[in-house]
């Protein structure tokens, strides 16, 4: 059964980590977990520049495109799918925008002090990402 507009929502709310992917021309799709936060119709989730996180930075970058999707392992069984395009590319972002991906996942405080540190590296290795879902994939089984 596919879920509907507000049920989707609702589900992303739940902080799962997703699985983002992204195409790749010179061998076959990158796919990676990440911490996300779903609002105001946009996906966002934060990645480096450097070492391997570099190349999910460079193909986000070139393609302008991914898709991220998040599952529920345990029944009733649940996945939703975003086929997205990049709207948004910030190495510099706001500490609240950060930390409303980060605060899914950790305490507040704890996601606050990350977002800080991470904004004021002064070498600038940190991304926020925000993408416009274009397509969605959605259902519930059993």
């Amino acid at each position: 059964m596919e879920l509907t507009a507000a049920e989707r929502d609702a589900f992303l709310a739940e902080p799962h980590v997703a699985v983002l992917t992204i195409a790749a021309p010179d061998r076959p799709p990158l796919t990676v977990p990440v911490f996300y936060a779903h609002r105001d119709g946009l996906i966002s989730f934060f990645t480096g520049t450097q070492g391997r996180r570099a190349r999910k930075t460079r193909l986000l970058a070139e393609t302008g495109a991914f898709s991220l999707c998040v599952q529920r392992p345990e029944p009733p069984y649940t996945y939703v799918t975003a086929e997205c395009t990049v709207v948004r590319t910030e190495r510099k972002p706001e500490v609240e925008d950060v930390v409303a991906v980060a605060a899914r996942y950790m305490p507040e405080d704890a996601a606050r002090e990350f977002a800080e540190a991470e904004i004021a590296h002064p070498a600038g290795t940190f991304v926020l990402f925000t993408g416009r879902p274009d397509r969605w994939i959605s259902r519930r089984f059993g």
